[in-house]
């Protein structure tokens, strides 16, 4: 039951067939799988849904390919977390996270859309994959394709994370640290991609892939009894994944599939150091201006995000907003999660979370309406932003004497219920 009419462009509308393409040749705008609605409406159904895989693959007909899926069969269905902890932290009534950190197999909600861009790598009959990445896409693609059986090279800017260089070149790609930000690995990736006709997941073959992260808004709906929050912060490099997510939901709204509608207000939280899609929501501006990434948030720290625009749109349409992070809030962000909620997030994490308790600060976000934080990756990956801020407080002997005079001097009431 796929029905994928084709692609087309986002600007002008024009039809393309469902080929490696990402650019109309008329105007120059990107483009996006195109579904036949109609046919869907009435034969996708929340039963056939809840009938199927517990992984992405249950939403397999509103995703571009034509067979079945030949990696990341158990990627997705992530826990949407009840937050209560948080939300009392927060001054909030009701707050979820949803916890892309257990993500399979690679720890972010990467795996998402690498496991679709991969499949139709595969169905184009592709034997390379690639991609330009600041981290959590280069640990997705080398770990799919390794599972494909397909070759793979994956770019990255030579000052990445330490966990993230592991956590590639453990799958055996062929991993090139180019110096330079992500800006300049991505128009190198271009330029290859022209000339060994590579599939290069975030570039030609970047409308399959953008269509994973619609499993994201998915699964949040689902999980909430098939309604769409009041509102949802989401992380933002190039800005895809706000744009999907919104567009999920609203997949469902118009298949039927909700329950009140999608009235959700879409935030974006960026860094501070690289915030060009908040800077212009802030300043009622279409227009994205490139900034040079200095943040400790690497996995965001996109100078000159592809769907900036695109992002920007459907934040003022949803009438939501958008704020900044510093990297002190950052790190600070990722403490608060981790202490309230027992989850350790990348710096992204950090983002979501510090952006988040300044809109609710602000007003943007009510205290009373339902409110869905975006966490994309996992903390093990970023251990290097929080590790000069946490340290062991206690050092003792191994007698109870010494545990005893410790708590003393350090003022801990061990006969406390509460944590200090």
């Amino acid at each position: 039951m796929v029905q994928v009419k084709g692609l087309k462009c986002r600007e002008c509308g024009r039809p393309y067939p469902a080929e490696p393409l990402h650019v109309c040749e008329f105007c120059f705008g990107p483009l996006e799988v195109d579904y036949d609605y109609d046919a869907l409406r009435g034969t996708l159904t929340r039963k056939a849904i809840e009938a199927g895989p517990p992984s992405i693959w249950r939403y397999k007909a509103l995703l571009p390919i034509e067979g079945e899926p030949v990696v990341g069969k158990h990627c997705g269905m992530t826990p949407l977390v009840r937050a209560n902890n948080l939300a009392r932290a927060l001054g909030m009534r009701e707050v979820y996270v949803k916890n892309d950190t257990v993500s399979h197999p690679t720890f972010s909600f990467k795996d998402r859309v690498v496991a679709v861009a991969v499949t139709k790598a595969v169905e184009f009959g592709f034997k390379v994959v690639a991609c330009a990445s600041t981290g959590n896409l280069a640990n997705s693609v080398a770990a799919h394709a390794a599972e494909g059986g397909l070759r793979s090279f994956v770019f990255v800017p030579a000052d990445l994370e330490q966990g993230k260089i592991l956590g590639t070149l453990i799958y055996n790609p062929k991993l090139v640290a180019v110096d330079g930000n992500y800006d300049e690995v991505n128009r190198l990736c271009s330029e290859i991609a022209d000339k060994y006709g590579w599939a290069f997941v975030n570039i030609n073959i970047r409308p399959y892939y953008a269509e994973g992260s619609k499993t994201f808004g998915y699964e949040i709906a689902e999980q909430l009894g098939w309604r769409a929050p009041h509102h949802i912060v989401v992380p933002a490099a190039g800005g895809s994944l706000v744009t999907k997510i919104l567009k999920g939901l609203k997949e469902f709204d118009r298949l039927g599939l909700l329950n009140g509608g999608c009235a959700t207000r879409m935030h974006v939280a960026q860094a501070a150091g690289c915030g060009p899609i908040v800077t212009a929501i802030k300043a009622n501006s279409e227009i994205i201006k490139p900034v040079k990434p200095k943040t400790i948030a690497k996995s965001l720290a996109i100078g000159n995000p592809a769907d900036g625009y695109y992002a920007y749109k459907v934040v003022k349409e949803s009438g939501g907003h958008g704020e900044h992070a510093t990297d002190e809030e950052i790190v600070e962000g990722m403490k608060l999660l981790a202490s309230t909620e027992g989850i350790f997030s990348e710096t992204a994490g950090g983002v979501t979370i510090a952006a988040a308790k300044r809109l609710i600060e602000q007003g943007r976000i009510p205290r009373d309406e339902s409110l869905v934080l975006c966490i994309t990756g996992n903390g093990l990956k970023t251990q290097e932003a929080v590790a000069s801020s946490l340290k062991v407080r206690l050092h003792i002997k191994p007698t109870l004497r010494a545990f005893d005079d410790a708590m003393v001097s350090h003022g801990i009431d061990v006969t406390s219920r509460t944590m200090d």
